[in-house]
């Protein structure tokens, strides 16, 4: 794959200079918002939206809550499980960064001195953002979104070829469709049994909701008579 990356026919390469030439158009401060966005804020956003997501599923409680939390779980699980099943593809490919094959990139951040292929960055945001499309549609467009503004920032930085994000974007969609059925049978029992523990089911449920339910199950007809005491109230 080196050997492709060196020859200036090929179309990664004429892709990647085309996206990384936008950088050298863009005034300066748009460079420097590029590359932190690339670099570090994307991931963070992704991990704000699956925080989102959770305190939304929480406060929406329901039988599938439960379920629900366990696929958000299982997000930066299969993010982190791609990170590592990259580790031995990236030392089998070898693949250089761009810059140091090729002249004239405008090069965003340093100290890269790794290999290219796959992406790091493009494999955690897609598996987060597919994990969060399996847990929730909504909130997974965005983080889908996410995903793919990431791996544009990763080329327009100059750091991998278009073809890195693209096998990133591969590896952390099969490391969480393929894994999830697992994932599911695993975390969802200890969602449940976290649902129903009096002192951490509300990181499933809302506390409203939580307490509510257990004065139904200790109190069973105490809705009904509150609403008979308040209609004789007012009779």
């Amino acid at each position: 794959m080196a050997g492709l990356a060196a020859s200036g026919s090929n179309p990664d390469v004429d892709l990647l200079y085309d996206i990384n030439g936008l950088a050298k158009d863009a005034p300066g401060w748009f460079d420097r918002v590029m590359a932190n966005v690339g670099e570090y804020g994307l991931l963070i956003a992704m991990v704000l939206l699956v925080l989102w997501c959770w305190w939304s599923v929480r406060r929406r409680g329901g039988e599938d809550a439960a379920p629900s939390v366990a696929a958000l779980v299982w997000a930066p699980l299969a993010a982190g499980i791609a990170v590592l099943v990259n580790v031995p593809i990236r030392g089998f490919v070898e693949r250089p960064r761009p810059f140091l094959d090729h002249q004239g990139l405008e090069v965003l951040v340093s100290g890269k001195t790794d290999f290219s292929f796959v992406s790091d960055h493009a494999t955690i945001t897609m598996a987060m953002g597919v994990g969060l499309f399996v847990a929730n549609r909504r909130f997974g467009l965005f983080g889908l979104g996410l995903a793919l503004l990431e791996g544009f920032c990763r080329v327009y930085m100059g750091v991998h070829y278009p073809t890195d994000v693209i096998g990133g974007f591969a590896l952390g969609t099969a490391v969480t469709l393929l894994l999830s059925p697992v994932a599911s049978a695993l975390l969802t029992p200890v969602t449940k049994a976290i649902e129903r523990s009096p002192r951490a089911g509300w990181l499933i449920r809302s506390r409203k909701e939580s307490s509510y339910g257990g004065q139904d199950a200790v109190l069973p007809g105490a809705r009904e008579s509150a609403d008979a005491a308040e209609r004789d109230l007012a009779a």
